[in-house]
């Protein structure tokens, strides 16, 4: 009777181990940003995570041409389409559903800002920000459903 009690108890600890295990691919997939402006792909890029362009709402000039990335400081890199364009980089998995010691690149006015994420449910909180997280701005990103086509 104590073995199988035993092994009752290990079976939940065991599941329970499970349920509340930590899952560092939590953040791939597709997300809608601030605004519903554009959807962001986040991927793995080794072992750290990324992320690209992959829909915008507005993906033409007024002249009908693919947006790039004129803000750039880099003038040869002002030719790059936004469409696809990396803007998430390095990051790492931190634990409690926080990635850290990344890289957020912003097309609209061409500067990279260091950056940490956290998600929370269907929501994920990105943070740029210089030197000190204190000095930065958070948006809400919201994940995108697979049901949902309405954008894409």
């Amino acid at each position: 009777m104590k073995r199988m009690v035993a092994s009752v108890l290990f079976f939940v600890l065991l599941s329970a181990g499970v349920v509340f295990a930590e899952e560092p691919d939590a953040i791939l997939g597709e997300w809608y940003t601030a605004g519903g402006k554009s959807v962001v792909e986040i991927y793995k890029c080794g072992g750290l995570y990324c992320g690209r362009i992959v829909w915008l709402k507005n993906p033409k000039t007024d002249a009908g041409k693919d947006k790039t990335d004129l803000k750039n400081p880099d003038e040869s890199k002002q030719d790059r389409k936004i469409m696809g364009l990396e803007i998430l980089s390095g990051f790492k998995y931190a634990g409690e559903n926080s990635w850290k010691e990344g890289r957020i690149y912003d097309p609209k006015h061409g500067k990279t800002y260091s950056c940490k994420m956290k998600l929370d449910g269907s929501e994920l909180k990105v943070r740029g920000y210089v030197g000190f997280s204190l000095l930065g701005r958070t948006t809400v990103w919201t994940r995108k459903s697979c049901s949902s086509n309405s954008q894409s």
